[in-house]
């Protein structure tokens, strides 16, 4: 009975309908990996997840939800909330006892990790049955199909002996039932509809080309590079005209912390091919109007060299002249006094008339 307190936390979801607007498919689906270092050791993380936003988090020492999204609490009731978060705190704290007391029937070794994965998906704004799934040690162990559990072909013996236990508790299998069916349905619907705004919000990728190291005499690796764009669904590829060319290489979409995504993709060509080459970056929030990125060739460096040298003579030759017309312009007026010598001594100095004081 101890597994009906995670699954009564989608029981407390709110009803209501939900406006056709997601014509993607959405999966919700909450996390919880429990960690068992030895018999009187064990250690929770909970998550949960719509695609790969994570909604909620999980604080182990004091029990509580935390909610990272505005909208992440939908229409729950603090009182509702405050239940929820009592019967998973309870449910971390006594559920680690049903393993260990399946130790030896079931072939676990310390240390060891059980996942259990508990969600449904949305197609085209309607939600679909749930699934639950629990893995041994990341690997799958068994899945809840209909009213029973079913032994993963990965799970062996092992999958077998616990599908055999877990078959036996038919009002427990009856609740699992329920809550796949409507429950968790309901809740992702209700969820999309609290946090439309966001889902559904368009922005636009900045793009820009690169190149990366060198992969061998003669070649060029150009990357271009696509950041801060979402949703995360994107097109990237380089052209030569209208023709994709072959051979680029996709890296992984990753997070930025403000919710938006990054890639870059990559073509490794001959130098003298790169000449014509193209980047083109196709994006909902672009309305159809695709950022295309041209490659350039780079000036060589005898070229840059020549143009500082240039810039450089031409700045010291105007600095010299501005020096001399200031110079000019303000000479001390001392300068055009006149000085005189005595006309019977040639080696007499020169001296100032007394009048000009």
């Amino acid at each position: 009975m101890l597994f009906l307190q995670l699954l009564l936390l989608v029981v407390l979801l709110p009803d209501g309908d939900s406006e056709d607007d997601f014509q993607e498919p959405v999966s919700f689906r909450i996390i919880l990996t429990t960690s068992f270092y030895n018999p009187s050791w064990t250690q929770n993380q909970g998550s949960a997840w719509l695609d790969d936003l994570q909604t909620h988090g999980w604080d182990n020492k004091t029990g509580a939800f935390i909610y990272l999204q505005p909208w992440s609490k939908g229409n729950f009731s603090n009182e509702e909330l405050t239940e929820v978060e009592k019967l998973f705190y309870t449910y971390s704290i006594r559920s680690p006892s049903t393993y260990h007391n399946h130790v030896s029937q079931w072939q676990l070794e310390y240390p060891f990790q059980i996942q259990l994965v508990l969600g449904c998906d949305s197609h085209f704004g309607e939600a679909s049955v749930g699934f639950m799934r629990i893995a041994y040690q990341g690997s799958d162990l068994m899945s809840f199909q209909n009213t029973s559990w079913w032994p993963s072909p990965k799970g062996g013996s092992r999958a077998q002996q616990v599908c055999r236990v877990f078959n036996q508790y038919h009002v427990f299998n009856e609740i699992v039932y329920k809550l796949l069916t409507d429950s968790c349905p309901q809740f992702l619907l209700g969820l999309l509809e609290a946090g439309k705004a966001y889902l559904q919000r368009q922005v636009r990728p900045e793009a820009w080309l690169s190149t990366g190291p060198s992969p061998g005499p003669g070649h060029l690796l150009l990357v271009c590079h696509v950041s801060g764009f979402y949703p995360k669904p994107v097109s990237v590829m380089w052209m030569h005209g209208e023709q994709e060319q072959q051979g680029t290489q996709r890296g992984d979409v990753l997070p930025h912390g403000d919710g938006t995504w990054y890639l870059q993709v990559s073509l490794d060509v001959k130098a003298r091919e790169a000449a014509g080459l193209s980047c083109l970056v196709r994006h909902s929030s672009l309305g159809g109007q695709d950022i295309i990125l041209y490659w350039e060739k780079p000036h060589s460096m005898g070229l840059v060299f020549l143009v500082v040298i240039v810039s450089l003579v031409l700045l010291a030759g105007l600095t010299l002249w501005l020096w001399k017309c200031w110079k000019t312009h303000w000479r001390h007026p001392c300068t055009d006094l006149r000085s005189e010598r005595d006309p019977s001594s040639p080696g007499s100095s020169t001296y100032l008339n007394p009048i000009q004081w």
